[in-house]
């Protein structure tokens, strides 16, 4: 069974994931494009800098991945009411741990793309003396990202639209009162203290927040 929602898993985000796992591998090379001038005046200081600021690209394509991987692994029991579902001789908590792990299976083609581009990218260079390559770091947190993110968004859509309306209608409201406290002078803002406590290195989505380097000292 897992067999047949892994094939429906891969017709109806094939697409997707090509055009993802293209972008994950280009991301560590256009890193490398990114610090042209610090490889070619050997800087060090200057190429951390450069490979740093492209490391919100890593968590912004991971989170992009794993939302979109999530929007489509409900689509075709969305489609069908979930009719399909509800027929199938299984409980209903296996059915629904065998569409997490088919979509989290297809993670691996951009993880794999990744890196395969990081190794591509550091094989094309000559790093400054004092700083290493750390492809398979960079995987690991990109891995970590995808499949946080993909959690994330597959509870979220595994819900009706009911429940996305709500979480819709809590959004416009936290951006609503962001808006009139800034119109009004309240500077107290609970949407950004959240924001903070959750993408704190600490806290579960830190992965996101933290330095994504792919060469370091």
């Amino acid at each position: 069974m897992f067999r047949a929602i892994l094939a429906t898993q891969w017709k109806w985000s094939r697409g997707m994931l090509l055009a993802s796992t293209c972008l994950a591998f280009a991301l560590p090379l256009l890193s490398m494009r990114a610090a042209d001038r610090a490889l070619a005046e050997s800087d060090a200081r200057l190429l951390l800098g450069a490979v740093q600021s492209f490391g919100m690209f890593y968590a912004l394509c991971a989170a992009l991945i794993g939302l979109l991987v999530a929007a489509t692994a409900w689509t075709s029991d969305h489609s069908g009411r979930h009719v399909y579902a509800l027929s199938l001789p299984v409980e209903r908590w296996r059915y629904v741990a065998m569409r997490f792990g088919a979509g989290a299976t297809t993670l691996g083609a951009p993880l794999l793309a990744l890196t395969l581009g990081a190794l591509v990218a550091i094989a094309s260079v000559e790093l400054p003396a004092g700083l290493h390559a750390h492809p398979f770091a960079l995987a690991l947190r990109f891995a970590l990202a995808m499949l946080l993110a993909y959690a994330v968004f597959f509870a979220i859509a595994s819900g009706t639209k009911r429940t996305a309306g709500i979480l819709l209608a809590v959004l416009g409201a936290i951006i609503l009162f962001e808006v009139t406290g800034e119109i009004i002078g309240i500077r107290a803002s609970p949407f950004l203290w959240f924001i903070e406590r959750v993408m704190d290195g600490r806290g579960l989505f830190g992965v996101f927040n933290s330095r994504w380097m792919l060469i370091d000292v």
